[in-house]
Parts: structure tokens; sequence; C-alpha cells
């Protein structure tokens, strides 16, 4: 049997209101799961947690997260994911709102590297390649031209490895609801927790990031650096 790559999109409310939809779910899904074949994967996709049982958590060779809201992962499902995670058995890849999820759930921002902090830009920037021997982006160059969201967050882990970065003067910084964290605005970044590892991009909020080759080798180079397969 071939190990899985257990992929969540899962939609639910914040702890004070609902949360909005993505509309790529279904074209993330079809993309993930080519990646999980090139990776020798089976796909498993899951948008509702409490469907998962412990065992489907056992068998995942990575997790995949494209959630958003209040996830509600048991407290056995928590410390079974941190537990596998740590122990080098269990990689995952966190993609664009994942952040933006599990926020009673307090090791999963330690988990995931950063706790989104709002979205004020949407817009086209340049986003500077700081690692250009990651697998992630290896293929971008210096500098990447990119459309999307651009996130700001909080508690970024001080061990993570920043790998894209908007560059400096790109973002608007009096729009409502702006800051420049001491840290700037970083767009993916990886990191080892234990002895397992985890690599996130805040990027692939709209349709055309799942139809780009370009985007989809950025975050195929970053579940291969997670599975440890670079």
């Amino acid at each position: 049997m071939a190990d899985t790559l257990l992929f969540i999109t899962q939609v639910s409310p914040y702890p004070d209101g609902p949360a909005g939809v993505h509309g790529v779910l279904e074209q993330s899904a079809t993309a993930i799961a080519e990646l999980a074949e090139l990776r020798e994967l089976e796909l498993l996709r899951v948008d509702d947690v409490r469907m998962v049982p412990d065992a489907g958590i056992r068998n995942a060779r990575a997790l995949a997260l494209f959630t958003i809201g209040e996830t509600p992962w048991s407290h056995g499902q928590q410390t079974l994911i941190l537990e596998r995670v740590r122990a080098a058995d269990l990689a995952v890849l966190a993609i664009h709102s994942a952040t933006d999820s599990c926020y009673g759930w307090d090791d999963y921002g330690a988990l995931v590297g950063a706790r989104f902090d709002g979205h004020p830009w949407t817009q086209t920037f340049t986003a500077d390649v700081l690692d250009r021997s990651h697998p992630a982006c290896a293929h971008l160059g210096e500098a990447w031209e990119w459309h999307d969201e651009v996130y700001q967050f909080r508690d970024l882990r001080p061990d993570a490895q920043v790998l894209l970065r908007v560059r400096d003067g790109e973002l608007d910084l009096d729009v409502p609801g702006a800051r420049r964290p001491s840290f700037g605005h970083p767009l993916a970044w990886c990191f080892t927790e234990g002895s397992g590892r985890v690599f996130s991009t805040s990027l692939g909020h709209f349709p055309s990031a799942w139809e780009s080759p370009t985007y989809l080798r950025h975050l195929d180079g970053g579940l291969r650096w997670a599975l440890g397969d670079e």
C-alpha cells in the first residue's frame, strides 16, 4: 500500500463568525494529487477532520493543509500530529490560508510557523528570493513577480528560514490594517519541528496560481524538501 498524503481542505467558522470559502479548493485538490503522485504518495482529501481516524494520521507520510477557520481537530489528533511530525514521520505542507486556522490549538501556530494577521493588500508585487538553493525557489531566479493576496503575520517562528519576502517599498503601509512587522512580509518559509520538516507558503489564492507551472514547482519543491527528497 502506498503512503498517503493527507490533504485537509476544511472550511470552518472562526470563533466569532463564519469564514470565507476559497473557490480554488477543487483546483488545488487536482494539483496536489498530481504532486503526490510524483512523490509516489496516494492522495486522501478530507474536508472534515472529525471523519479522520487516528489510523489515517498514522498512515500519512505528509499532511497538506489548505484550511481556514477553527478546524476541529480533536486533542488526540493534535497530539498524534505533533508526535509524528517531531519524529520525522509526517511532513507538513501549509498552503495559503493554513495560517488562518486553529486559534484554539495553542501549538498550531508553531506547527505552521506563524499566525495570520490580516491581508490588507491584493496586488502584483515583486518577491525577493532569499534562498535560491532551496527546492521551492531554485527555479525563480533572484526575484519573482506575482499577483496574490499578501498576508501579514504575527508570531513568526524565530527559527523559520524565510525563503520569499515582498520587496521593501512594494506595499502601501498606509492602507487600513497595514503594519510592518520587524521581519517584514514573508511569503514562504521552512523550518524543522523536532526531527520533522515543515514548509509553508501563503500564496495560492487565485485560480491562476493553480494553473501556473511556476507556482506548482514552488509547491512541489516545498513538498520535496519537507519529505527530505530534495
